[in-house]
């Protein structure tokens, strides 16, 4: 049996559809029909073979990590998925036996592999997925809704952290990307206070006002830390959430967060190393806060919680679909140099 598929075939930029065979699967994994399938900013790196994707990535590989679909197949370990499951794809893939997976943090395993960057990935009609990393969904949910559950999971696991609480709080969002929006979206469902968004693109300022930001301020705005600090009352804000690694924003997260508040750090930095000003933050008593992946399975019930009561809503970030046979249209559009564009999802 065959089926179409994305591949990254050589060491160059681009990518291929091909035909290839439909996947095997192992006694502990699920072979799913690929309903809906998105776009990271992961897989542009990907796409466009830049220096982290040759350091990585090891064609001839299948890439792609969220999606959303249908279980046809269950190997003869699996004891809590069925056939006809419509499931969404936790893409970190643990071993199970390192020491943080013994510690309850499966999300960084000491083996850690990822779907679609070390393992076949999803631009395909059918991906296999580990039964540990399969997330089960309402049949309810609209397709390209459960297929970013992944990159929305991202922005829960920064705005709530492993116990924090951001109601009645002023939180900063820095970055304007998928993720960005998304944050800004959990902020309010989570009941924030104020949310002040600082973005690079004009065009998603109409979408971050959808997802619920209170006050958008453009990036380079020789005044950003000036209005950031006037509408918090002097204070600064309790939150930053820095979506986007890089230097510029950094610094000014950490100028005006308040004392005692936190930073959370979600963006990858394209530069090997980043000033921190470290000593700005110990004389605030800041906290700083890494986030890698999603809380296995805490983020996942966080979200689906938030999703269930309808205060959050993530629908208007997909602001483009295509067919996957016109991937080398969706991949244009995400690098289109105006950036019209946010989340981009494709339908095998």
């Amino acid at each position: 049996m065959k089926m179409k598929a994305i591949m990254k075939s050589r060491p160059s930029a681009g990518a291929e559809l091909v035909t290839v065979p439909v996947p095997q699967i192992g006694p502990n994994e699920l072979l799913v029909k690929v309903k809906v399938t998105s776009i990271c900013g992961t897989d542009a790196h990907i796409y466009a073979w830049d220096s982290w994707a040759q350091s990585r990535i090891k064609p001839p590989l299948v890439f792609g990590h969220e999606f959303a679909g249908e279980v046809v197949e269950v190997g003869s370990f699996v004891k809590g998925f069925k056939q006809g499951d419509f499931i969404s794809a936790e893409s970190h893939i643990p071993c199970g036996y390192c020491y943080q997976c013994r510690n309850d943090q499966q999300h960084i395993c000491g083996n850690l592999k990822i779907l679609g960057v070390d393992t076949a990935g999803c631009f395909a009609d059918y991906v296999v997925l580990p039964e540990v990393c399969a997330w089960k969904n309402d049949k309810s949910m609209k397709p390209e809704i459960a297929s970013v559950q992944e990159p929305l999971g991202n922005a829960v696991y920064t705005v709530l952290g492993e116990d924090e609480d951001v109601a009645g709080q002023n939180v900063a969002v820095f970055g304007c990307g998928p993720a960005g929006l998304f944050a800004v979206g959990v902020s309010k469902a989570a009941s924030a206070g104020k949310v002040i968004h600082i973005i690079k693109h004009d065009f998603r300022r109409t979408i971050s006002q959808q997802m619920g930001s209170d006050l958008i301020i453009a990036y380079n705005d020789p005044q950003l830390k000036d209005k950031i600090i006037q509408a918090t009352n002097g204070v600064g804000v309790d939150v930053v959430l820095e979506m986007t690694g890089n230097q510029k924003a950094i610094s000014d997260g950490i100028d005006i967060l308040r004392k005692g508040g936190r930073f959370s750090a979600f963006g990858i930095a394209s530069e090997p190393l980043i000033n921190l000003n470290l000593n700005a933050m110990v004389f605030k008593g800041a906290r700083i806060i890494c986030i890698n992946g999603r809380l296995m399975y805490r983020t996942w019930y966080q979200m689906a919680g938030l999703l269930n009561s309808g205060r959050l809503n993530p629908a208007p970030v997909i602001t483009h679909k295509f067919k996957l046979e016109e991937f080398e249209k969706a991949f244009a559009q995400m690098k289109s140099s105006d950036r019209q564009s946010a989340k981009i999802v494709m339908f095998p």
